[in-house]
Order: C-alpha cells, then structure tokens, then sequence
C-alpha cells in the first residue's frame, strides 16, 4: 500500500535501526500521527505492507506526504518522548482534542487562601500562572495530581465564600479547609501554598528536603499525625519523581548537537520545556569552504537567537557539544562572549554531567543520524537530476527548477504556488504564494495566465532576474494550462525555460502521470520506477503540497472575517457589541436604521450606512 506522493522506499532505505519517535504529515504539513519503535526501520517499514487488516492503518498510510524521525537512547525513552509529541501537536489519528483554542495554563491565584484553577485567556486575575501546557487535558491531569500532592482549594470563589463547614475534599485529605475557621491556619496554609509554587517550578527535591525538615520538625514535637502527613506527602512525591533522559528537571533548556562531513552540516535542537523534552529539529547552515567547526557552530547560536524578527525566546541554559571545547581556542572566553551577545541571562556549557550529560547526547546522536540522512538524500538527489539531464538532453546542466499549481474550492480563494528546486533539493527561501485576483471563479487558465505574467513581468530587466530563470519549468495540468506558458514565453526566444506539463493519471494515481513537451505536445515516456519519474513527482507534490496549504490559509482568513467589518468605520470592536446587541448577523441584516443607531457607539450616519450596506449587496 502506497501514500500519496510518498517515496516510502527512499525513506526507509536511510532509516536507521535505532530506537526512536517518527511523526508522520499529511500534505498541508500536519502531523497526523506520532508513534514510537524500539527499531525504527522495522516498525515504519510495517505500514507499507501490501495489506493491511486495520482500517485506520489503511486510511492514515494513504495520508502520509512526508515523515521524520527523533533518535532515543532507549525505547523507554522513545515511550515518553512519544507521550510528549502527542499532547503537544495532538495528531488527529492519535487523539481528538478539540477544545483548546488557546493554550491553557495552572493558576494559582493571589487571594488569602490561594486557589489552583485551570485558566485559558487573557491574564486578568492576579496570581502565578504555569504553563502553558499542551492541551486542556495536560492541566487537569496535572490539577489532579496536585490535589493529592498539596490540600489546596481548587473549587470556585463563590462556593468558598458560601461554605459554613468543610467540604468533601478535607473528608478525602485533599483540602485543609480554609473556608471554615478553626480547621486550619493561615500558616500552615501558606506553607502548603509555597510548596505547591515550587513544585511547578519544578524545584521537586527542594519540596521534599523541605517536607523532609517539617516531618523531622513535627515528630520531635510529639505531632505525630502532622508529621505522617508529611510522611505521606514525600511518598506522593517521590512516586512522580522518577525522571529519565526524556523527562527530567531541567525546566527551560536548548541541547544543541553538531555534526559534519565534507561540505554538509547537521545542528539538531533539542528544546526542553517544563521538564519535558517539547520538540526537535535539524539545521543543515551553508557552509562557505575551509570554515571550521566552531565557526560554524558559534555563527550558527548567533543568528539562531539573535532572529528577532521570530521572537525567539532564549532558555535560561543551551548546552552545546562536548566537542566545541577543544575546537575553541579559549572556551570560557569565548562563550562568556557569546553570552554578552546574546544580551540575556543565559547560561552556556559544554562540560556536564548527569542528566545533562543524557540530553547532550542524545542531541549529538540525532545530530549524527540528520547528517547521514541528509548526505543520503543528497546522493539520490544528485542521481535523480541526472537521470532527468539525460532524458531531456538540453545541453546543459540543471541549475534550477521551477513548478506551478493552482489550487481553490469551487473557484473562491484562489491560491497558485510556485516552488524551486536546485541541485540540492528543494530551495524553500525561494517559495512564492500568489493570491489570484480579477477572474472567473474557477477558471484555472486564467489563473495561470496571472501568475506566470506576476512570476516573470521583471525577470528580464536585471542580471539578477536572468540568474533566477529556470531551465525548467514544469506545469501541473494539462495542454490547457500549458498552452497559458507557451502564450507567455512566445516571445523570449532562447531565454525562455523549457516547458513540461505534468498532466495527472488514471485516478491520480503516481506513475501515470503524462509528461507534455511545450511546442510539439509530444509526451515523454518514463517507466514508473524512473529516478527521473521520481524527481518530477517530488517537485509537482510539493508545488500542490504548497498551493493547498496557502489556499487553506486564505479561505480559514476569509471564515474568520465578518461582512460586518467590511463596511467603512466598522471594526472588531464595533463588531462585536452590534452582534451582541442584536443576536447575530441575521439579526443585524434584519434591523432598522433606529435599531441600530440603539446600539451604544453606533451613530446615526453609521447607522444608515450599515443599513444600505446589507441592502445594496
């Protein structure tokens, strides 16, 4: 069983036979499932068997357009790390969460007797907030924990206030009932409170050497059902404070590996975040030649963090690779430079130990494992343009590759996309969206009539635009949309790309597609297990993988937006108190000048051009 666009032998023949988490995307760049392997070649390559006797299996294989890999040191490791992914990006054939519109947080707020409460929103209340946390479901497990860790209130204000005696949770030990006086003092309350802070922060040992302290405390004291509870308490924590190389203490950290091998450079990121590791990704830096290691990686950090136009925000410690300290020529010097550079507290070493020495570890294997993968599709990249230099004999080599595709529903939002490639691959910098204007919905010759005049109108004017023409220019579609290139270069004589237009099969089925040749509509003929087949349909999937996602984008903009704010003087505001004084949208197209000129803000003259508006459409 085959994905759409999916080279999964490719893929697979790279994969490593490690422990590990793959993540599987759909064509729009989604995640739509995580999974973990304690050999990750073998359990990938069990999804594309010819059969399959699960349904889901079925359909989430037919959905994969690309899939990537975190290494592990252990498939423990691998487990964990697979939890995180998934509450993190909450892939749609792992979990359905549908409830978080925006991140949620832990709240333990600033009244006498604080509260913890889940909070999603603006930060009005005044307090403490943690998080954010990956989905609503991560809050409450860890509200839950936290009622049988600490006896702090998690119930609502108003039904605090109302209470004459304690509630079932003192009953349960969950609670010291502050609401009622005499069952527990201020003292001992705040005492709870200040654990409870530390606890999130994830200062755990420091919480139980201070129960440690208070239990000691209250046994020479005689107090001995006080000191069980604390007893108790170290126990609970204790019990959650098994930590491994996925989950640890570490609160807030970037591990940074390093890798290279001839003229290609991996740096892969580790990013832990409340104590969890929250993502991975490798960087593949140009490399100007003869440039040391440390060059690159110290050049690398700068423009990583310095990035403001992202606001990117620094952790408080980046460990970077055991192996940069022999490459620096005075290590302590220079990373106290870097630091200055950085113009934030941040924390930068390379020498550690302990669970900072796994994460580094683990960041320089997955390091090692992105740079052969990378060096692997380099080599089939090469292979593949020089499968296609020998099929269409131009002469010359190919520098530089460009692809076209127009995507919308039903003719509204339409989107074209034009994507390049070079011999290295895919150039994503180079990428341009075009919004199509000024046509018949749904005429997609005139929409690729629009985009190639847009791409190409200054392209002959400077020796820069020369430089970034194509050798080849390939058009998703038929003669139809092939003809709107041949109009278009008709005049450019010898500067003018070649053209081929990449009709779709039977069913759209990979393999069957019909390469046309502009001028004679002769067709190419490439067997299906062609290299140069291959990179055709690479580039033609990524040119539609592009279109859809930007036309996604566009038509969610449009759903989002109101007719109301498309009126002169109308904005969010306005918006929303007309809709929630009239009821609705209905409500307002409905209304009268005198209803609306009600509404507070609304004056007459704004009123009347509302009214008309609806009217005149």
């Amino acid at each position: 069983m085959n994905s759409k666009g999916f080279d999964h032998k490719a893929f697979l023949k790279d994969l490593t036979h490690q422990p590990g988490v793959y993540r599987m995307y759909d064509e729009s760049g989604t995640i739509i499932y995580v999974g973990k392997a304690k050999d990750l070649r073998k359990r990938v390559s069990s999804y594309f068997r010819k059969q399959h006797d699960v349904p889901k299996t079925q359909v989430l294989v037919q959905q994969i357009a690309q899939m990537d890999v975190t290494v592990t040191n252990t498939e423990a490791e691998a487990l964990i790390l697979e939890n995180n992914f998934i509450k993190k990006y909450r892939p749609r054939y792992n979990v359905l969460l549908r409830d978080d519109k925006s991140y949620p947080y832990i709240l333990l707020s600033g009244h006498q007797h604080p509260r913890l409460a889940f909070h999603r929103g603006t930060r009005r209340e005044k307090g403490d907030y943690f998080g954010p946390f990956p989905n609503g479901v991560a809050v409450r497990e860890s509200l839950r924990l936290m009622q049988k860790l600490f006896p702090i209130r998690q119930c609502e204000d108003s039904y605090y206030r109302a209470r004459s005696r304690p509630c079932l949770q003192y009953q349960l030990k969950r609670c010291l009932a502050p609401c009622v006086e005499g069952y527990c003092s201020d003292e001992d309350y705040a005492e709870q409170v200040a654990l409870a802070k530390r606890f999130l922060q994830g200062k755990n040992q420091q919480v139980i050497d201070a129960l440690v302290e208070r239990m000691e405390q209250a046994s020479q004291s005689l107090e001995f059902e006080r000191a069980a509870r604390f007893r108790d308490q170290i126990s609970a924590l204790r019990k959650v404070q098994e930590r491994n190389a996925i989950t640890g203490n570490q609160q807030e950290l970037d591990v940074i590996g390093f890798a290279r091998h001839g003229g290609i450079a991996a740096v892969h990121l580790l990013f832990i975040r409340q104590g969890a590791i929250q993502g991975s990704r490798s960087y593949f830096p140009k490399l100007p030649s003869h440039t040391e290691d440390h060059e690159i990686l110290l050049a690398f950090i700068l423009q990583f963090y310095l990035n403001d136009s992202v606001g990117r925000r620094l952790p408080r410690e980046i460990i970077l690779p055991e192996t940069l300290a022999t490459a620096l020529l005075d290590p302590e010097q220079e990373l106290a430079t870097l630091e200055t550079a950085l113009a934030q507290k941040v924390r930068m070493t390379h020498n550690v130990r302990g669970e900072r020495k796994q994460y580094q570890t683990l960041a320089q294997k997955n390091a090692r494992n992105a740079l052969e993968s990378k060096l692997n599709q380099a080599s089939t990249m090469r292979l593949r343009i020089e499968a296609l230099e020998q099929v269409l004999d131009l002469g010359k080599p190919i520098q530089r590759m460009e692809c076209f595709d127009i995507s919308h529903t039903m003719g509204q939002q339409t989107v074209a996309s034009c994507v390049v490639f070079d011999r290295d691959g895919p150039k994503k910098s180079a990428y341009r969206r075009f919004n199509i204007k000024g046509i018949t919905g749904g005429d997609d010759y005139a929409a690729m009539a629009q985009v190639l005049a847009r791409r190409f109108a200054k392209a002959r004017e400077s020796e820069e635009g020369l430089a970034a023409l194509p050798d080849v220019l390939f058009i998703d579609g038929g003669k139809g949309q092939l003809a709107q290139a041949e109009t278009y270069f008709n005049d450019w004589g010898s500067e003018a790309p070649l053209l081929i237009g990449v009709a779709k099969g039977e069913s759209r089925k990979p393999g069957l597609e019909t390469l046309i040749l502009a001028g004679s509509h002769a067709t190419i003929p490439l067997a299906g297990d062609e290299p140069a087949l291959h990179l055709i349909q690479h580039i033609r999937d990524e040119s539609h993988r592009f279109a859809i996602t930007g036309h996604r984008q566009r038509r969610a903009k449009v759903k989002k937006t109101s007719s109301l704010e498309d009126i002169p003087g109308i904005g969010t505001k306005r918006r929303q108190k007309i809709l929630q004084n009239l009821g609705g949208l209905q409500e307002v197209k409905q209304a009268s000048i005198e209803q609306l000129a009600a509404v507070p803000g609304i004056s007459r003259e704004l009123a009347e051009t509302i009214y008309h508006a609806f009217r005149d459409e």
